[in-house]
């Protein structure tokens, strides 16, 4: 039999930043291929991923991954890089333009939300987000509780 997997759950996400919708209003997703070298693919396989911190960012025309850390790998030797190194990140030119005309009009920024396989090749999901304010925050968990409280009450109808 298969296992049951937690509801919610994303099967397959290697990295997740729980964080970010908590932190910030999503706006648009788009999905980015991440320049990474053999060892870090390794670790991003094995889920040594933190993307708690990351942003990425628009410069001279490229998008880049900044604070995303990968732990070296445990097997590699000097072929490991940097942890918390500034990655490349893959988008066609239009995409590039639109983000970073955006991102300096709009007063938004580009947070990432998971990463995840497709097709065998590791892909990062960001967001154009807009940073929420502290009442914002408590409305959204007031919002959560009584939407959980719902659950439960049908449930045990």
């Amino acid at each position: 039999m298969a296992k049951k997997e937690k509801r919610g759950a994303d099967p397959g996400a290697l990295a997740r930043n729980r964080a970010a919708s908590h932190d910030y209003f999503l706006l648009e997703k788009i999905e980015a291929g991440i320049a990474l070298t053999g060892t870090e693919v390794k670790s991003v396989r094995a889920g040594l991923v933190n993307l708690k911190e990351a942003y990425a960012r628009i410069d001279r025309g490229e998008a880049f991954l900044h604070n995303a850390h990968i732990s070296p790998y445990a097997q590699g030797n000097r072929e490991n890089v940097d942890p918390v190194r500034t990655r490349k990140l893959l988008l066609h030119a239009r995409e590039i333009r639109k983000l970073a005309r955006e991102t300096q009009a709009g007063g938004a920024t580009l947070v990432p939300l998971r990463l995840y396989l497709k097709e065998g090749r590791i892909k990062l999901e960001l967001a154009l987000a807009k940073g929420k304010k502290a009442h914002d925050k408590r409305e959204a968990k007031q919002k959560q509780e009584a939407e959980r409280e719902m659950a439960r009450a049908r449930s045990l109808r």
